[in-house]
């Protein structure tokens, strides 16, 4: 069955919104990824996790949204490209598409990230939503849905940072038009930076953590087949959350009025 949003017509999906269907809503950015990678890496990602995990749960049936493509990026505006936006404006939008969705009759909905910008805010937002409106909301980032599996596919790094070997892996997999394959060597070598205190939390601009090239990783050890195993993997593990019972318990009303 078809699982995007965007492809269906207004009678499916309120038939769907009938059985139950859970809406997937795919969140990411428009922040640069280094001289090598395009600027929509973190929105392209989350939407084709997205639309993978879905595929493997049509018993649901899920239903993947288009992507929100602008998150919480101010840190990597020094390096060009990037559009972002801020908290209050990211919640307002996710309240406008809660509310959107309650009103057709959807129950439920899934948030898959693809930013580290948008973790924290989302944890907030995601909380506040799901008492306002009495919906299980449930936010994920896709690198924590299969670290294991990453960690074993990565030589390089134990997980996935910013434009490398992972995030270029999977764009080789998906679209290896889309990387500058010419620009990788130059993207190589850009972690020498400011190094965070664990336990501490100031902002950080990307040009203190990453100055030369905006990159964190070596995406020179990226491979499509690597970028293959990244994104099976994440897919099984999200169709499998996806059919949690616990993750789908409507939220206890803690509010009383």
């Amino acid at each position: 069955m078809e699982v995007r949003w965007e492809r269906l017509t207004g009678p499916e999906l309120k038939a769907l919104a009938g059985r139950g269907a859970l809406p997937v809503l795919p969140i990411g950015s428009l922040e640069q990824h280094g001289p090598h990678l395009p600027v929509w890496t973190d929105s392209h990602a989350a939407h084709a996790m997205s639309v993978a995990a879905a595929e493997l749960a049509t018993d649901i049936p899920a239903i993947v949204l288009p992507p929100l493509w602008t998150g919480l990026s101010e840190h990597h505006l020094p390096f060009g490209g990037t559009i972002t936006i801020d908290h209050a404006t990211m919640h307002a939008l996710l309240r406008c598409i809660v509310r959107s969705l309650q009103a057709q009759g959807f129950t439920r909905l899934l948030i898959v990230n693809g930013h580290g910008g948008n973790i924290d805010p989302l944890a907030v937002s995601v909380r506040e939503l799901a008492h306002e409106f009495g919906m299980a909301i449930v936010t994920t980032t896709w690198p924590s849905v299969a670290p294991a599996e990453i960690a074993a596919t990565l030589t390089t790094q134990p997980g996935v940072m910013h434009a490398c070997e992972g995030e270029t892996s999977v764009w080789l997999a998906l679209e290896p038009e889309q990387v500058r394959q010419d620009k990788i060597e130059e993207a190589a070598g850009g972690n020498a930076g400011t190094q965070v205190r664990p336990g501490f939390s100031r902002f950080y601009s990307f040009a203190e953590r990453a100055p030369r090239t905006g990159v964190k990783g070596d995406p020179r050890a990226a491979t499509a087949a690597k970028g293959r195993a990244i994104i099976d993997a994440v897919a099984k593990n999200l169709a499998a959350a996806m059919k949690d019972p616990v993750l789908w318990t409507k939220p206890e009303r803690v509010w009383k009025v």
